[in-house]
């Protein structure tokens, strides 16, 4: 995705535009004319507005048929279980793990430094006002307040349609998982036919995410000529402290978390690790797609550290889809960043169904740039934070993008360093066909 041009000019390029004609036009509109003159009014409530709801819920419609087939292919993609075994499990569990401190550390940062807070609570209140009616078929289906055990029978769905329907994203995504690890269980033509099928809707659905993306400088525009006409340069200060807390939580991840895990669990050198892992993560930070630096990451993974083939092209290819670590840590933070701009105190609860959410958002995240919105989107909806507040972020979302992918790819391969540990290459046969991923 990150080679589309629009008029010549990369993607990428246009949605800062956007962003930035959006913000200079919304404060311009902000310190002139003020949030309560009648044009700006009409304006934003029958033009901007209903631009950016447009692309809001061309997210909304793709999302579920995304996030069910990328799940049941990632899944599927394990191979025979019964064949892989400690390998899938051990694979299994590191991605667990390492998603879990990662989304940790941006919980715990975004609540002790709360970058969210300090917007006038009455401007919060008539921005929550203005896009209640965008969403609200939708926000009524969220949960408004989470209990411990009413939470984990909710996960099993007695009819995986009816939570399809009513956006339950979590029970969706429970089935998937198990309808992935029933693909791999049944081996036929039949199923190899069904999973080839939903690999197909994945595609499909990947490409018309493509599609709408590409109108993503005019929606982001629009959103925030919304948003900075009603919270004028307050909307500056909170964004840049969202930046600064997202990278910082990054920061940690990349540079103390793995550097322990590669050395205790390894027993390997941090510093040469990281030397060996240069080049795919140069490839990630640019590219923003951990699908597009997948070729470059298996290189290094068998010629720079020397991992057996048949554990590196595994962990990989399925960790470019499921093992998406800093993904996790974006959304999380960005869900209680949200919720405080907004001024919504997220008990404990809450804040625990969004880590789940974010761990279980890593597998269904597509692998390329801006794959994560739609999963934050549905976590807004899921908490009750206004949909409409995403808007805030989309236009650094491609730095955020970039950071992130280095620290997924980055994760794969710690990972799959992790895994390889005692574990032999089997001799290959000298007929073998090389290994071609997909990108």
């Amino acid at each position: 995705m990150d080679s589309h041009k629009i008029f010549g000019v990369p993607l990428h390029i246009m949605m800062l535009g956007g962003f930035l004609i959006g913000l200079v036009g919304g404060l311009y509109v902000h310190l002139t004319a003020g949030a309560d003159a009648a044009w700006v009014q009409w304006l934003t409530a029958n033009i901007t507005g209903p631009i950016g709801q447009i692309f809001m819920r061309l997210l909304f419609m793709l999302v579920l048929p995304l996030l069910f087939s990328a799940i049941v292919v990632g899944v599927a993609e394990m191979g025979d279980l019964g064949t892989l075994g400690r390998v899938g499990w051990r694979t299994l569990g590191m991605t667990v793990v390492v998603s879990t401190i990662a989304v940790l550390i941006g919980l715990v940062m975004v609540n002790l430094l709360r970058p969210g807070d300090g917007v006038d609570p009455a401007i919060a209140q008539q921005m929550l006002a203005d896009g209640a009616g965008g969403a609200a078929g939708i926000i009524q289906n969220a949960p408004s307040s989470v209990q411990a055990g009413q939470f984990f029978l909710d996960l099993v769905p007695s009819n995986a349609f009816a939570a399809a329907a009513a956006n339950q994203i979590l029970p969706v995504m429970v089935f998937a998982i198990f309808f992935g690890i029933g693909l791999v269980m049944v081996r036929s033509k039949a199923t190899d036919q069904l999973q080839a099928t939903l690999q197909g809707v994945f595609e499909v659905m990947m490409k018309l995410i493509g599609l709408v993306i590409k109108v993503a400088p005019l929606a982001i525009a629009c959103l925030m000529f919304n948003l900075a006409a009603l919270f004028g340069w307050d909307l500056l200060v909170r964004l840049a402290a969202f930046v600064g807390v997202a990278v910082g939580a990054m920061a940690i991840h990349m540079f103390v978390v793995y550097p322990i895990i590669v050395w205790a669990m390894a027993k390997r050198n941090p510093l040469q690790f990281f030397k060996d892992v240069r080049d795919p993560m140069v490839v990630a930070f640019s590219t923003a797609s951990s699908n597009a630096t997948l070729p470059v990451a298996l290189q290094a993974a068998e010629t720079e550290l020397k991992l057996p083939r048949k554990i590196s092209r595994f962990v990989l290819t399925v960790g470019a889809t499921a093992n998406q670590n800093g993904t996790a840590l974006f959304e999380g933070v960005t869900v209680l960043f949200l919720a405080q701009f907004f001024g919504i105190d997220l008990s404990l609860q809450q804040q625990f169904v969004v880590m789940l959410v974010c761990i279980l958002g890593g597998i269904g995240t597509a692998g390329v740039p801006a794959g994560s919105l739609p999963v934050v989107a549905m976590i807004l909806l899921m908490v009750g934070v206004p949909v409409e507040g995403i808007g805030l972020i989309l236009g650094v979302d491609r730095f955020l993008d970039m950071c992130r992918t280095t620290l997924n790819v980055t994760g794969d391969l710690v990972v799959a360093t992790v895994v390889s540990r005692g574990e032999a290459d089997p001799v290959t046969a000298p007929t073998e066909e090389p290994f071609r991923p997909s990108v």
